[in-house]
């Protein structure tokens, strides 16, 4: 719902792969190659946390030396170790530093794979709305899209999408229809949100998360989870579900992750930056969903980690720590009703 947020007041430790090829400057330029030698003939006994081994001494070398490629230099390297070679230049920096980095760690201490989300959950509600959003009107959950990101294939796994009967403002707007291109005759066929919602907590559960598989929701912004699914369960009367009280931003962590201000962090502008066109009709919550766990992907290519930065907690959006252990959502219960 991308209108409606900018108009509103990572088993058993796996074996470490072969080391990359040595970065090198082009001709002319300061020396900067890390040879298999010098970085293999360290014996380091520091922890694999401690800032002091030399380890963390070569991944700065090699990132200077990578602050200094072109962009076709950029490119070239990421083709010759089959990476993605779509992107900004700042974006193809930060996906091969992290390349190296994550190679470099590897040798020296292997990633437990088990340690990561096996699912993530992209949910992006569509929900009623008038033009220009006026600060009285009273939002209500219209579609209800998942896409199931399964971070171990990086592939989509399943998707799921139900669309909602709105209770307050039955009638949708010209506006609203002609924005994410659903139907009066749509919605009004619908299920009511209560049931939506059991229907959508069924579907997690035939799909064994938070039992068998461990998951995290994710949303393109704060909204959906602390305005639009808040305000929709006071207005069905039901308590808010606790599967969804924590979240990740992707915004949030796409301008942490890449260093580029909030203001580059909108829907259509990740996927530019990353060198991707928007693929289905946008405002369309399914494929929102899908076009936000498309960019998702890329930055599990890319080395982040994308884990929990929000929460709701007393009826209030707040910040989650990156320093708080990761741990995955709760196995999803339908929340009783209010009294």
């Amino acid at each position: 719902m991308e209108e409606q947020k900018e108009n509103r007041p990572q088993a058993a430790p796996k074996e470490a792969p072969a080391p990359p090829a040595p970065a090198t400057c082009p001709p002319g330029r300061q020396h900067c190659r890390i040879s298999d030698q010098e970085t293999n003939g360290k014996n380091s006994t520091a922890s694999s946390n401690d800032f002091s081994d030399p380890i963390y001494k070569e991944i700065a070398i090699t990132n200077g030396c990578i602050n200094r490629m072109t962009r076709d230099e950029l490119r070239s390297k990421l083709a010759e170790f089959k990476l993605e070679t779509r992107g900004v230049k700042d974006v193809l920096k930060k996906r091969l530093k992290n390349y190296y980095k994550k190679q470099k760690l590897m040798q020296k201490e292997p990633i437990n794979g088990d340690s990561y989300y096996d699912y993530i959950c992209v949910v992006d509600f569509e929900a009623t709305c008038e033009e220009g959003n006026p600060p009285e009107f009273i939002h209500e959950i219209i579609e209800f899209p998942i896409v199931l990101l399964n971070t171990h294939t990086l592939e989509i796994e399943d998707t799921f999408q139900q669309y909602v009967k709105p209770e307050i403002n039955p009638k949708l707007s010209k506006f609203c229809i002609s924005l994410t291109g659903i139907t009066q005759d749509i919605v009004d066929k619908a299920d009511t949100f209560p049931q939506v919602l059991q229907n959508v907590i069924e579907w997690m559960r035939q799909r064994e998360l938070g039992t068998k598989y461990s998951y995290s929701m994710l949303t393109d912004g704060s909204w959906d989870m602390s305005k639009f699914l808040n305000i929709q369960c006071r207005i069905s009367r039901i308590k808010y579900p606790s599967f969804a009280k924590k979240w990740i931003n992707i915004r949030k962590s796409y301008g942490n992750f890449y260093k580029v201000p909030r203001n580059q962090t909108k829907l259509t502008i990740m996927l530019e930056k990353l060198g991707m066109n928007y693929d289905g009709r946008p405002h369309s919550g399914l494929d929102d969903s899908k076009n936000i766990a498309r960019i998702a992907i890329r930055m599990l290519q890319d080395g982040c980690e994308l884990r929990v930065n929000e929460r709701m907690h007393a009826g209030q959006l707040m910040t989650v720590s990156s320093s708080v252990p990761l741990e995955g959502a709760p196995a999803p219960q339908m929340p009783r009703y209010r009294n």
